[in-house]
């Protein structure tokens, strides 16, 4: 709307009204003069329609300009929200961009790792630390350092992989830690019944000349507790053992070497515990039984002086019945005394009793 338009028009007919109104005062009063002051009263309809015009273009003004505020507020609000979530979506992206970066990583590395385990597995020394590692491992867990040796020296000079102490008994158990992986490996890969049969007689050969390295090494009268234990740290070549090859384990249990992997060589040890308690119990039933021995002594002792301790009391007793009575025969000799008339007479009577 054009405010100087509104402006000029307002201020003609303010104009026009005060001309108006000078002409009504000069002349006298006239028909015409009633048909001015008709106009006059138009004019000031005019001039209130006017201001009320104004006055509500002023208030569409200030709502338009509040919901203008408003509309910007909320769409400030919008776009800062907008763009937080943008952010933290952008952020989620990269977070996962990261983890994706990461897991190729780790998959690459992941495939380093596999051929060098493959490398481990081929090579028998490097597989063969990895066994005895774990038997280690196992040992150490469930004894204490004193109740076994690794690599403990016997009188031949040989070297078992550990050696465990059982108390009061000389002897001591032997284990030996071996991955015989070739021919499970050749027989799992075996394409033809040629290829598996062969296999089969790889593994038939390794296994028994681990259990002859073992008897005539380590199976020592007198200081070796046997059968020896024979330690596979892999449960499925165990399992296949037990499945397909019962023979060689049996053989195994005649030779004095009991073939276990890791889930069997837990329970074995648990066994080894058990015989670990019986014999400190043992022990600890020698010593209740010498400590009692002298508790009885000790109770004799105890009755032989309580004996002559009550001897002493009543020998204190009747010394004590006779200082009462002699003490009874004092105070009623002083109360006598205390009852005496003396008089002026030379006479005295006699103190009853005297």
């Amino acid at each position: 709307m054009d405010w100087a338009f509104v402006i000029l028009a307002v201020a003609l007919v303010a104009a026009a009204g005060l001309v108006a109104l000078a002409l009504f005062r000069r002349a006298p009063a006239t028909p015409a003069d009633s048909r001015l002051d008709g106009v006059i009263a138009q004019q000031g309809e005019i001039v209130g329609q006017f201001r009320q015009s104004l006055e509500a273009q002023a208030q569409f003004e200030r709502t338009l300009s509040e919901r203008i505020d408003a509309l910007n507020a909320r769409l400030g609000q919008s776009l800062s929200e907008s763009a937080a979530k943008t952010a933290e979506t952008l952020g989620g992206i990269q977070t996962r961009l990261s983890v994706i970066d990461e897991a190729q990583k780790n998959i690459t590395d992941l495939s380093g790792h596999v051929v060098s385990l493959k490398a481990i597995f081929s090579d028998k020394q490097a597989r063969g630390a990895i066994a005895q590692d774990q038997m280690e491992a196992i040992v150490a867990e469930h004894f204490s350092p004193d109740q076994y040796e690794f690599q403990a020296t016997l009188s031949n000079n040989k070297r078992p992989d550990c050696a465990i102490r059982i108390p009061n008994i000389k002897a001591r158990i032997i284990v030996d830690s071996k991955f015989p992986l070739e021919g499970f490996e050749a027989m799992r890969v075996a394409e033809t019944d040629e290829s598996r049969k062969a296999a089969i007689a790889q593994i038939r050969r390794d296994v028994q000349q681990h259990v002859k390295d073992i008897k005539e090494k380590y199976l020592i009268p007198e200081e070796v507790q046997p059968p020896i234990i024979m330690f596979v740290p892999s449960e499925t070549i165990y399992a296949e053992l037990h499945a397909n090859f019962a023979e060689l384990l049996r053989r195994a249990r005649q030779s004095q070497v009991m073939v276990v992997s890791p889930h069997v060589f837990t329970l074995v040890i648990a066994t080894i515990q058990s015989l670990m308690r019986d014999a400190r119990m043992r022990e600890q039933a020698d010593l209740i039984k010498k400590e009692v021995g002298q508790l009885s002594k000790d109770v004799k002792l105890l009755a032989d002086a309580t004996e002559k301790l009550q001897r002493h009391m009543g020998q204190a007793d009747g010394d004590i019945k006779d200082i009462l009575t002699r003490s009874g025969r004092i105070v009623t000799r002083g109360e006598r005394i205390e009852k005496v008339e003396l008089s002026g007479s030379d006479d005295a009577k006699a103190l009853p009793g005297d």
